[in-house]
């Protein structure tokens, strides 16, 4: 960073000016701050009002007291890293300004009065409890998983559930004894027995009691808007609740049924499907929200929102740990380590970490975009985008001829299905209904209703018999 940069930079999320002048209890609150949040550098020695240079040279004993702020006055610690800048001050002598260094901690940190700060934008915000208690969860010093269920008693958990896990586990002992015995699913305090929340969330009979929206919502909208009010587009709203692996079964269930498929004659006289979402994008994804969103925030559940052009996953919580946008690809942090385990014993989830870079991977290989990240207040927000779209397979049968002699106006008005039943005709006419059924996967009766429906609209005509006719297109 350069003596420019310094005086001409905006004040924000990972930058700031502080005067030599500044105590060092004032000055611990910034290094919390950003320690807790991304990181950042603080400029010592430039007035952070009016941004004139006063340097450090010459304050000796002030400059020392400041550079025991981040062993002094933060808790735990904050390893940092200083640097000196030379430059001239306000009076044309040569001086240097201190560079404070701050990585982004994966503790949660607090001043000497045990008070916690979190950088937002250009300022340090103070943490109240529960924000506090967000930020433990989030940098995995705590796990909400293991947080006792307030009333919850084993009558609340569902033994079947619990056996068809150890049973894919290989554990031999009972179901009872295996909760007693692992991951604190079942502890007595004071002779009193107590339910996690990941115990309820996992083997629950109804999690939903507990956690009425640790639950998935589908909602598919008309177009590439999210509209209100009376332009509401909303065409499919369906909410899966349960125990989380039958929330994640059901959820890619369903989205399977909403995926597009675009069907369509080869080079190679072949026939070839193409999806507008790959399975193993949507089944990724989908296990990534359950897994790992922030089931301490009660306000929403898991949204997933269908537009013509993307998929949208968004899911309560901020990303934890050291993770970021920018670094989500390779950086891997549990939030629920003990849900993890269990999706990976049923196989949704490979390997520890590795799921959005395989994600990533694949879609890159087949050359796709590979989903986009971003915060908004306290919910991840995941877009996949459609491989592609209505309007660019309507664009690419026009641009390939695909129904030669059938006129464009009609074009618009038949679907896949009979523009591919089209196409079979113009290379065999004497094909039936049977091999047609055969080669699109659906039964006689809908290539029936294809073949009145082409015929209603004048564009196919049946020339002979049922055994020994024909089909043409009509000119």
């Amino acid at each position: 960073m350069t003596l420019e940069e310094i005086i001409a930079r905006k004040e924000g999320q990972t930058f700031d000016r502080k005067s030599i002048q500044i105590e060092p209890k004032a000055l611990a609150i910034p290094i919390v701050a950003m320690a807790n949040a991304d990181g950042g550098v603080l400029a010592i020695g430039v007035s952070d009002k009016t941004r004139r240079i006063e340097g450090v040279d010459g304050n000796e004993e002030r400059l020392n007291n400041l550079l025991r702020v981040p062993f002094d006055f933060c808790n735990p610690s904050v390893k940092v890293r200083c640097e000196y800048l030379p430059c001239k001050d306000s009076e044309g002598k040569e001086n240097r300004i201190l560079l404070i260094h701050i990585p982004a901690s994966g503790q949660l940190h607090t001043n000497q009065a045990d008070e916690c700060f979190m950088r937002v934008g250009d300022k340090s915000k103070k943490l109240n409890f529960d924000e506090r208690m967000q930020l433990l969860y989030d940098k995995g010093e705590r796990y909400y998983e293991d947080k006792d269920v307030y009333g919850a008693t084993i009558n609340d958990v569902d033994m079947n559930l619990v056996n068809d896990y150890i049973q894919v586990i290989g554990y031999s002992k009972s179901a009872m004894e295996y909760l007693r015995e692992n991951n604190d699913f079942v502890t007595e305090v004071d002779d009193q027995q107590k339910i996690s929340t990941a115990c309820i969330l996992l083997f629950g009979k109804n999690p939903q009691r507990f956690f009425p929206r640790a639950r998935t919502r589908f909602i598919r909208y008309e177009g590439t808007e999210e509209k209100v009010g009376t332009e509401m587009n909303v065409v499919k709203d369906v909410t899966f609740e349960g125990a989380i692996l039958n929330q994640v079964r059901r959820t890619i269930d369903y989205l399977e049924t909403q995926v597009r498929e675009h069907t369509f004659l080869g080079q190679d006289g072949r026939f070839v499907t193409n999806r507008n979402y790959p399975k193993f994008a949507i089944q990724e994804m989908v296990v990534n929200s359950c897994c790992h969103r922030a089931y301490n925030i009660k306000g929403t559940e898991i949204q997933i929102k269908m537009f013509d052009d993307r998929l949208v996953f968004e899911t309560p919580g901020d990303l934890p740990g050291l993770v970021r946008p920018d670094n989500i690809r390779h950086t891997h942090f549990s939030r629920n380590p003990k849900i993890a385990q269990y999706l990976k014993a049923y196989k949704y989830v490979k390997e520890f970490g590795e799921g959005i870079d395989r994600i990533c991977n694949e879609l890159e290989t087949r050359g796709s975009a590979i989903p986009s990240f971003h915060i908004n207040a306290f919910i991840l927000k995941a877009t996949l985008k459609a491989e592609w779209t209505e309007k660019d397979t309507s664009a690419t049968n026009t641009d390939n001829n695909v129904h030669k002699d059938v006129h464009k106006d009609v074009h618009k008005e038949i679907s896949e299905r009979q523009s591919i039943i089209i196409s079979m005709i113009q290379d065999n006419p004497d094909i039936g209904r049977i091999e047609m059924s055969t080669k699109l996967g659906v039964n006689e009766k809908t290539i029936r209703r294809d073949l009145d429906d082409l015929k209603e609209k004048g564009i196919v005509v049946r020339v002979g018999g049922r055994k020994e006719g024909h089909w043409e297109i009509s000119q």
